[in-house]
């Protein structure tokens, strides 16, 4: 059973430091600096929002793969245009967060010309933290972009009525900017009652787990993150809607793409084979019915409209998606990112591993 001791200490890495870390070890095994730096920076942006799932302590992870020969840290994704406004990407089993942002890229690019692109991209592997797709859209060279991002994933949620694994814990996300006083739409959600990537945690430091999140292998809910993840599977949101959420994620990012599907998509803690994940990458131009302008005020209204509704009992404050992540990385941009010893001590032994400097703590 996990642990019932009191919380574990946390050492705090500064956001610099763990992006110099990734990088360094990425480099190590053999991925070429660009690529490397852009992982890195994906994983560190995933940690400064409070994401720490999907944060730098999936390196343990996907250095395995790497040693394993599963995952090709030199493959560099190539990308064909079907019609002006679609395309593909094939990711030639190269890092998730590289074959994604090269497709959110071009569908930005596109989406400046045409009002709207999508890419589909096949053969890939794990992205991380979907958040930072919808970043990107908003940050895009061609103007702040709205976005949809789609991704399958390994079987980790039975189907509505069943009870062995099938479907993936995929996440959805989407963006849209505001004006310059308002944040952001991000939304990033699984269709699961939590991510996956959090019972991977509770593991890691000892915790347990609420008893709505998981089943052990005995069909029986449990508070213990190992018996979750040994023959165990998640249980979706909201019933036969978030099995629904699931396999819409599984049409659109795995059989349009021609990538794996229907429960054959090998997880990222998985080092047996490739994992041939797919991707379904949409970008937007906000202003195609009305000037950006009006578009942006509308947002802004949006966002007045739902931070300042009439709040139920015990609520203090009610937050636009996306703004608690927001605060959270402003936090941590001060104080550095929380690690436990544990979680230390696995980074440090792949630095060791290959010879290269570990993690700076700040305290």
């Amino acid at each position: 059973m996990a642990s019932t001791e009191p919380a574990a200490q946390h050492y705090h890495v500064s956001a610099s430091a763990a992006q110099a870390y990734a990088e360094r070890l990425l480099i190590a095994h053999a991925v070429p600096p660009a690529n490397a730096a852009l992982v890195a920076r994906c994983l560190v942006a995933a940690d400064l929002r409070g994401v720490d799932t999907h944060g730098i302590t999936r390196l343990p992870s996907y250095l395995a793969r790497i040693r394993q020969g599963v995952l090709d840290p030199t493959a560099q994704p190539t990308l064909h245009e079907l019609t002006p406004v679609v395309a593909q990407v094939d990711a030639h089993n190269a890092f998730g967060f590289v074959a994604a942002h090269l497709g959110m890229a071009h569908a930005c690019h596109v989406a400046q010309t045409y009002g709207i692109a999508m890419v589909s991209v096949k053969h890939s592997n794990h992205f991380g933290m979907a958040a930072w797709l919808a970043q990107q859209a908003l940050d895009s060279d061609a103007g702040a972009m709205m976005s949809l991002i789609f991704t399958n994933s390994s079987p980790a949620l039975p189907v509505w009525g069943g009870k062995s694994s099938l479907m993936g814990v995929s996440p959805i996300a989407c963006g849209a900017p505001a004006g310059e006083g308002t944040l952001p739409f991000i939304l990033d959600m699984a269709p699961s009652v939590a991510a996956r990537g959090k019972v991977h945690k509770a593991q890691r430091r000892g915790e347990k787990i609420p008893l709505d999140w998981a089943l052990d292998a005995a069909g029986r809910p449990t508070d213990d993150p190992t018996a979750a993840l040994e023959g165990g599977t998640m249980l979706p949101m909201g019933g036969p809607k978030g099995s629904a959420l699931s396999i819409m994620m599984d049409v659109f990012s795995g059989v349009l793409s021609g990538s794996a599907f229907a429960g054959h998509v090998t997880g990222p803690y998985d080092a047996s084979r490739p994992a041939d994940v797919g991707h379904f990458l949409v970008a937007i131009k906000p202003d195609l019915f009305m000037g950006l302008e009006e578009f942006k005020q509308r947002m802004d209204y949006l966002y007045q409209r739902v931070v300042g509704s009439e709040r139920m009992e015990g609520v203090e404050r009610i937050y636009f998606p996306g703004e608690i992540e927001q605060i959270t990385e402003g936090r941590r941009r001060v104080e550095g990112i929380p690690f436990v010893r544990a979680e230390l001590e696995a980074l440090d032994l792949e630095a060791k591993r290959v010879g290269v400097e570990g993690l700076g703590v700040m305290d």
